[in-house]
C-alpha cells in the first residue's frame, strides 16, 4: 500500500511500483528472519511502517527534486534522497538499542502506561480500517463478514483434527473474495462505473502482475548511490522515534497473544537494536520506508492462536521468496487492529482502576491519542502542510511526524502523567510489582525459553 501511494508521486510507473513492491518484501523479508532469530525473538512480521510517509512525502515536495522534468531521472532523485535520510537516521535506533538506553527508558513504563500506547496502536489506525473498506463496500464488506464468520462462529470446525477455520480464515477469505471481485471484474459489472470506484474494485487495475519480470532478485543500491541532505535526515529521525514507540508497544502486545512473559529490558533493547539494523537496510536497498513491527501480523496472532517464531521465520523465507518473483499483497485491518487494541485494554487487569488517579491517566492519555493525531491530519488534508509551518522544513517535519502518531502521543502523554502524579505510593496500583519480575532476564524462569539467543550465542551476549 506504501509503494502504491508514492511510487506515482515521484514520477516512477508501474515497473517502478512492482520493483519497490518486491525490494520491501524481499528487506522486510530479512529483518523479520533477523529479528526472529536474534532480535527479540518474538514471532513478530516486520513490515513497512506508516509513520515515515509524512518525510517522505516532504522529501517527495522538495523543490530541488519537483524541479527535476523527466519523471524516471525525478523517480530515482527523490529514492536516493530518501535512502540517505534512512541511512542516517536509522542510527537512533542502533545506539538506543545496542547502548541499551532504551533498556534504562523502559524502567519507566508500567503496565498502567503501556495500556494507552498498545491501544493505540491498534485504535490509532482507526482510519486505514472500515474508510479504506467502504471505497469499495461490495467486496470490503463481503470480506470482513465471511472473516470474522471463519475465525469466529466456525473456528470449531475441524476437518481431521485440525482447527482449519480457525487457523487458515484470512488465507481462505482472501481467495475466496479475491475469486469473487475477479468475477465481478470479468462480468463487466464496473464497466461504466467512475474511474475512483474501479480503481478501488477491479482486480485488473493494479497493474502488480503484469509489470512485474519473472524473476528479480532486489541488491543494495540498486537505485543509484544515495545523497544526504541535512533537513531530509532530521525529519527521517522523527519517523524512526515513533517507529521505535510503535514496536515497543508491538513487542509487548506479541508476547502477550504468543503466551510468553512480557520482554525483559534488555530483550527489548536488542531488538530495537536489530531494527534499526532493519531500517539500515532498508535505507541500502530502497524501499521507500522505514520498518516496524507490523500491527495486523501482531492481530494475526490472536486471530490464528499460531505464536510459534518458527512459522514466523517460515513465512520470512517465503517473503523473501515470492519477491523474487511476482507478488501479491493484501490486508484486513478491522478484526486485527481491534485485536492489538484489545490487548493493550487487557493490561489494565495488573492495574487497580478503582483509583481515580489511573482513571484519569488512561482517559486523558487515550483521548488525547486519538485527538491530538486527528486535528494533524485534518489541519494538513485542508492546508496542504502541517500545523508545524515554520521556515525551517527539517523541524516541521520532526513536529508533525511525532504527532502524526497515536502510540507516540500516548507514550509522551500517559508514561509522563504515569511517572509524575503520586507515583511513590501509587507502586501498586500502577501494577509495577507484576511488572518488575519481568524487567530482568532472571526474574522469571520462563524468559530462558522465549528470549535465549540461537547458536548457544549467549556465551558472547550474556543476558543482564
Amino acid at each position: 500500500m506504501i509503494p502504491t501511494f508514492l511510487v506515482p508521486l515521484m514520477g516512477g510507473d508501474h515497473g517502478d511500483k512492482v520493483r519497490v513492491v518486491q525490494t520491501l518484501l524481499f528487506v522486510q523479508g530479512i529483518n523479520t528472519l533477523i529479528q526472529t532469530l536474534f532480535g527479540t525473538r518474538l514471532p513478530t512480521v516486520i513490515g513497512g511502517s506508516y509513520a515515515f510517509m509524512v518525510p517522505i512525502m516532504s522529501i517527495i515536495h522538495d523543490p530541488a527534486l519537483t524541479r527535476i522534468e523527466d519523471d524516471h531521472l525525478r523517480f530515482l532523485s527523490s529514492m536516493r534522497a530518501v535512502q540517505g535520510a534512512l541511512i542516517v537516521s536509522s542510527s537512533i535506533q542502533i545506539i538506543l538499542g545496542y547502548s541499551q538506553l532504551w533498556a534504562i527508558c523502559s524502567r519507566f513504563f508500567s503496565p498502567l502506561g503501556m495500556v494507552p500506547v498498545i491501544s493505540l496502536l491498534g485504535f490509532g489506525l482507526f482510519d486505514r480500517g472500515f474508510p479504506v473498506v467502504g471505497r469499495c463496500v461490495e467486496i470490503g464488506v463481503p470480506m470482513l463478514i465471511l472473516f470474522v464468520t471463519f475465525s469466529q462462529y466456525l473456528k470449531n470446525f475441524h476437518f481431521r483434527q485440525l482447527p482449519v477455520l480457525e487457523r487458515f480464515a484470512l488465507l481462505i477469505s482472501v481467495t475466496v473474495i479475491w475469486a469473487y471481485a475477479h468475477l465481478l471484474t470479468a462480468s463487466g459489472a464496473y464497466k461504466h462505473r467512475p474511474d475512483l470506484t474501479q480503481g478501488n474494485c477491479r482486480t485488473d487495475r493494479a497493474y502488480l502482475i503484469s509489470a512485474a519480470p519473472w524473476i528479480k532478485i532486489p541488491y543494495p543500491l540498486q537505485w543509484g548511490a544515495p545523497t544526504f541532505d541535512a533537513g531530509h535526515c532530521f525529519g527521517m529521525m522523527a519517523a524512526v522515534i515513533v517507529s521505535l514507540i510503535e514496536s515497543t508497544g508491538g513487542y509487548k502486545a506479541a508476547s502477550r497473544l504468543a503466551s510468553a512473559t512480557p520482554p525483559p529490558a534488555h530483550v527489548l533493547s536488542r531488538g530495537i537494536g536489530w531494527q534499526g539494523i532493519g531500517i539500515l537496510l532498508s535505507g541500502m536497498f530502497g524501499t521507500l520506508s522505514g520498518c516496524t513491527v507490523s500491527a495486523e501480523n501482531v492481530g494475526l496472532l490472536g486471530s490464528t492462536r499460531v505464536g510459534s517464531r518458527r512459522v514466523i521465520q517460515i513465512a520470512a523465507g517465503f517473503m523473501i521468496f515470492f519477491s523474487i518473483l511476482v507478488p501479491i499483497f493484501a490486508a484486513l485491518y478491522c478484526v486485527l487492529f481491534g485485536l492489538v487494541a484489545s490487548v493493550g485494554l487487557s493490561f489494565l487487569q495488573f492495574t487497580n482502576m478503582n483509583s481515580m488517579r489511573n482513571l484519569f491517566i488512561v482517559g486523558v492519555a487515550l483521548f488525547l491519542g486519538l485527538s491530538i493525531p486527528e486535528y494533524f491530519r485534518e489541519y494538513t488534508s485542508k492546508a496542504y502542510h502541517g500545523p508545524s509551518h515554520t521556515k525551517a522544513g527539517w523541524f516541521n517535519d520532526f513536529l508533525n511526524t511525532i504527532f502524526f502518531s497515536s502510540p507516540t502521543v500516548a507514550l509522551i502523554v500517559g508514561v509522563f502523567l504515569d511517572n509524575t502524579l503520586d507515583y511513590k505510593d501509587s507502586a501498586r496500583d500502577r501494577g509495577m510489582p507484576w511488572w518488575a519480575k519481568f524487567r530482568s532476564f532472571q526474574g522469571d524462569s520462563r524468559n530462558e525459553e522465549f528470549y535465549t539467543l540461537p547458536f548457544n550465542l549467549n556465551r558472547f551476549f550474556p543476558p543482564s
